[in-house]
Order: C-alpha cells, then structure tokens, then sequence
C-alpha cells in the first residue's frame, strides 16, 4: 500500500508531498503525530515545493538587472529614501490600483537596484513582472516592426502586471519610439503599473519625448496616478550593490523565500 501511494504521488506530480511522506516514514517518531499534524505538514510540504517554483519562474521571467531585495536597501539619511513608505509599497497594493513609481536620481545613486528590488517583491507576492532597459527595448521594437512582431511583443506588455522601464531618458525619443511608448501606457493606465527609473527629473521629461502633445499625454499617464521617489547620495552604490547581489544571493536566482 505505501509503495502504490508513493507512485501514485509521482504520476500525479505530488512532489512536495512526496519528499515529506519519505521523511515522515523515516522518522522514529512518526507515530507520534496525529493524523491532522502528519496531513498539514505533508500539505504544507506540496504548498511551498509550488510556491517556489512559481517563483523562480516569474523571477526567470522578469529577468531583472540585480538580483535584489527590499531587506538589504539602503535607508541612510543621505538616500532620502523612505523607509515607510518603501514598507508600504512591499505590500504591492500599488499594483492593483494601478499606479506608478517614478524612480530619479544621479548616477550610480542606486535607481535600478531600488526599482529591481521592487520587482523582486512583486514576483515573492506572485505578479508578473517584465524588466527593460530602455535603450535596448526601443532598438527592440523598431526590429519587431520590421519582423512583424512588433503586435505581440505589444501584447505581452499588456498582460505583465508590473512593467519595469529602466534608463529612462539617455536620449531623445524618435518618433516611432514615443508612438510606441504612449501605446504601451495607454494600454497600461489605471489597469497595471509601472516602474519609471531616470536620471532625468520629471520636469525634462518633455525635452526627452520630443513632441509636446505626446509628451503631454505620455506624462499625464505616468505622473498622474504615481509614487515619486528621488535617490540622493554622492558616492556611487553600483560597486556596494553588485557585491551585495553576490553575497547575498549568489550566481543563481532564489529559489525560496525566508
């Protein structure tokens, strides 16, 4: 009978339950437990082995920059960083409402770690998430035009519930690049959210656009329903934030949750 569950549990993939029926059968005090507790924990077991593969996939999918987290940000005083309101965005209500995080500061100020970490906290609370630097997305598209992808390419944007634009603002957007860019938002507004990291201050944003009425429409759709967060610090984090990557998670992406 113990040998005929164990395989019914691997047809049916039951691989979490599996690995602690084993431990459970090899326990001396196994007939300690209740029915009840025996069940949870064998329960408990399938539950997490799910969860952490659900979130190792969504973290492949998100294919963030850094492979961060909101525990290790830095909140000195010198970051005017807010921790509070960090703490709040970690519960990820924001997305569901819809809104924007609009993420500015100097260079090597920590931009992309902080918009990566609350990438990472999205994907731990199961959102999907999409990571982009804007630069190579735009080259991207203008591709995916030529190819004939450029729809659906369009098309997996809109079913990612937290879109993350990082390098907003190197360099002035063509024509093509804003239409595509305003098609996006427009698709995106009031439904998902979206993460805007710039070395740019919103105010410049126009000059980067290009088109004042696009620009108008673009802005209105980022600025209107977000969080602005400006990073300040003089001394660069990228060096502290690519050791602290290394250390605290190693080569690989996470495959569980503390």
């Amino acid at each position: 009978m113990r040998n005929s569950t164990l395989e019914k549990m691997k047809i049916l993939k039951l691989y979490g339950m599996l690995k602690t029926y084993n431990i459970l059968i090899e326990n001396k005090n196994f007939e300690q437990l209740t029915i009840d507790e025996a069940l949870a924990g064998i329960i408990d077991s399938e539950w997490d082995e799910r969860y952490n593969k659900k979130l190792y996939r969504l973290l492949k999918q998100a294919n963030l920059r850094y492979q961060a987290s909101i525990e290790y940000l830095n909140f000195g005083k010198e970051r005017n960083l807010d921790k509070n309101l960090i703490l709040q965005l970690s519960s990820c209500n924001w997305i569901n409402q819809g809104k924007n995080i609009l993420i500015t500061g100097k260079t090597g100020s920590g931009k992309s770690y902080l918009a990566c970490a609350l990438g990472h906290q999205a994907c731990i609370n199961e959102y999907k998430v999409r990571y982009l630097n804007c630069l190579k997305f735009f080259n991207e598209l203008k591709f995916s035009k030529a190819e004939g992808t450029y729809e659906k390419k369009i098309n997996q944007l809109k079913k990612v519930n937290l879109l993350i634009l990082d390098d907003f603002g190197l360099q002035v957007l063509d024509v093509q690049s804003r239409l595509s860019l305003l098609e996006i938002l427009e698709d995106r507004y009031e439904n998902s959210a979206t993460i805007i990291s710039s070395q740019v201050e919103p105010d410049k944003w126009y000059e980067v656009i290009g088109d004042p009425t696009i620009a108008d429409a673009i802005c209105d759709r980022l600025i209107h329903r977000a969080y602005a967060i400006n990073l300040k610090g003089k001394k660069s984090m990228r060096s502290k934030i690519s050791q602290k990557s290394k250390n605290n998670f190693g080569n690989k992406l996470p495959s569980s949750v503390s």
